[in-house]
């Protein structure tokens, strides 16, 4: 199938920008009891801000103008006082916002890795973890600053510029054109530049992806790195990486600061021409001083907004692409998902029936990897699957717990289907575990315990004594509070192997699946932990999954696995009697141990 490298750009299905804003700005909407509460401070904020002005241009023309000292003092201490209140109100609005913006960021995060979890493998087999982290961690810090500002920015911004106009009209309309004027080569030279700018910062979110994907992937397989001295050339690939993401920010920035170098070069124009029109067209004569310092005062509240807002706007051309890679990963289908009117699967005896089976992966569907395959295995009955590399094995145990969904046909467990029940009630019934064992970083006792969160110790201490796991446990140094991590934890492979086949045996699944199970257990090992698969296996069907011939003898039937389809079937005796591929392959394995 194909996979998408930590090297490789990702692919962003194009979506309106219009589309995305009004989807993550509906998030806030459930909150509106705050913001309403915000929207009352801010207004408080506003008229403040804009009655500055006037009560200069009341101290100006009328008390001073006048010597009304005792005047002028009372009008120092209401504006005291109202500053006093714009403080509190500001406070109080900023507070409220930012409780607001990190509870919707976290209803996203929860969001995206919910539906995470409910993707196939196919959606995690054909990338890098480290993509995905980076869009449930770095994309969605991104949008921080975008919701909060919204509301913090954009809303006062924009009814403080309304203001201003309206009160600029008022006074005095041809000195408002100094502020007018200069609007329409504001909004073309934004439009311009957004256009270019928004590329770029979808690219820097692609390259600072690969970067992610790359450090995850180099870390998680150190152990290679080196054993094989391989950390120059790592060296240079991760220097590659960092300086594809630096440029990409760099080329990125560059051109995003030509917001802020546009409106600086419109408002100066701006100034130019209040005095312009003041001096040459309205004339000095006919406008008051006070009148004149208001507007000037005016003019640059009037552009202060214009500024926030044209950042504003940079912002959201910079953070957008972040808020598009967020919503294509949550609406990504899920392939694997209850179906509408699936039904709880009830407590099953194990039988499993492949009615003309075949699987194609979703990216490939002309590539079938199964073909009309079909089988019945009886309830407690193990089955060995046996095959060369490829040829489906693993397919079919998958496809048992609907990890992928079948392309034709239907699998049938106790006669129901296994698209018509839930996914829930049917994974809870089995038990799978695969030759690349993974712990959880905890305890001992929490590890086996994933299988069963209510689990008794004395359910979990008997789990483990069934596989031979018990023994070396207490002997470690706090014993099942022994801690333990995905990567180092004192624990041989066998070890760790032994702990998964307890937490599987804890489950007390009604199918069990070993997909090479005992691959990396030494022989030793092996026949200690050879009498607790017995043990697990008993009464329960069960599929094995095995290169080494010998570990399945016993199996009451052996599937081989070739072309697509089963090519023999029966039990070791039956098939070394017909000498027919499991014969020669069985006689292969028997000449390299001789």
């Amino acid at each position: 199938m194909p996979v998408n490298s930590a090297r490789e750009d990702e692919l962003i299905r194009d979506v309106s920008k219009k589309e995305t804003l009004v989807r993550l700005y509906k998030y806030m909407l459930a909150y509106k009891k705050e913001l309403t509460l915000v929207g009352f401070l801010l207004f408080i904020t506003l008229s403040v801000n804009l009655a500055t002005p006037l009560m200069i241009e009341l101290a100006v023309d009328t008390y001073v103008a006048e010597g009304d000292v005792p005047g002028l003092l009372k009008l120092a201490a209401v504006g005291f006082s109202m500053f006093l209140l714009r403080m509190v109100c500001r406070r109080g609005w900023m507070r409220i916002i930012a409780d607001v913006t990190n509870r919707v960021l976290m209803t996203i995060r929860s969001q995206l890795y919910e539906h995470i979890q409910t993707l196939s493998f196919h959606f995690f087999d054909s990338r890098p973890t480290g993509k995905i982290l980076a869009r449930i961690v770095g994309d969605i810090n991104s949008l921080k600053d975008m919701l909060s500002d919204s509301v913090t920015k954009l809303l006062p911004d924009f009814l403080t510029l309304i203001g201003i106009a309206c009160i600029m009209l008022l006074k005095s309309w041809q000195l408002a054109l100094s502020a007018f004027l200069t609007l329409p080569l504001l909004a073309g030279g934004m439009f311009v530049i957004q256009i270019r700018a928004h590329k770029l910062w979808q690219i820097h979110r692609q390259k600072n992806s690969n970067l992610n994907a790359f450090i995850h992937e180099n870390f998680s397989g150190i152990r290679i790195v080196q054993s094989f001295a391989a950390e120059p050339e790592r060296q240079a690939d991760f220097e590659r990486c960092a300086m594809e993401y630096r440029d990409s920010f760099v080329d990125a920035v560059k051109i995003a600061d030509l917001f802020s170098a546009l409106v600086e070069t419109v408002w100066g124009l701006g100034g130019f021409l209040l005095y312009f029109i003041g001096i040459r067209i309205v004339g000095a004569d006919k406008i008051g001083v006070g009148t004149f310092l208001a507007f000037s005062t005016y003019l640059g509240m009037f552009w202060s907004p214009i500024r926030n807002l044209a950042s504003f706007y940079n912002k959201i051309v910079t953070n957008i692409s972040a808020a598009e890679r967020v919503f294509d990963i949550l609406d990504t289908p899920a392939e694997i998902k209850n179906e509408e009117g699936s039904i709880e699967l009830p407590k099953i005896k194990g039988e499993v029936a492949f009615r003309n089976v075949s699987f194609a992966y979703t990216d490939e569907p002309e590539r079938l990897v199964l073909e009309d395959v079909s089988f019945l295995v009886h309830p407690g009955e193990t089955i060995a699957l046996v095959g060369p590399t490829g040829a489906g094995k693993t397919t079919i145990a998958s496809l048992i717990s609907r990890f992928y969904d079948v392309t034709a046909g239907s699998i049938e467990i106790d006669g129901y289907n296994t698209r018509k029940v839930t996914l829930e009630s049917l994974r809870q019934q089995m038990g799978v575990m695969t030759q690349d064992t993974f712990l959880f970083t905890g305890t001992i006792r929490e590890n086996i315990c994933y299988g069963k969160g209510n689990a008794t110790e004395e359910e979990m201490i008997a789990a483990a004594k069934a596989v031979h796991a018990h023994d070396f446990i207490i002997k470690t140094e706090k014993g099942y509070d022994t801690k333990i991590s995905e990567r180092s934890s004192g624990l041989s492979i066998g070890q760790r192997q032994l702990l998964a086949f307890a937490r599987t045996m804890l489950s007390n699944p009604r199918i069990l699946i070993l997909d090479e199970a005992t691959s990396s257990i030494d022989t030793h090992t092996e026949l200690l932990v050879q009498a607790g698969i017995e043990a697990m296996l008993k009464n329960r069907t069960s599929f094995i999954i095995a290169h080494r011939l010998s570990t399945i003898r016993g199996a009451d039937k052996i599937f081989y696995i070739d072309d697509k389809n089963i090519l023999e079937s029966g039990s070791h005796e039956e098939l070394m009697a017909k000498k027919g591929a499991y014969y020669r392959l069985y006689e292969s394995q028997f000449e390299e141990v001789r």
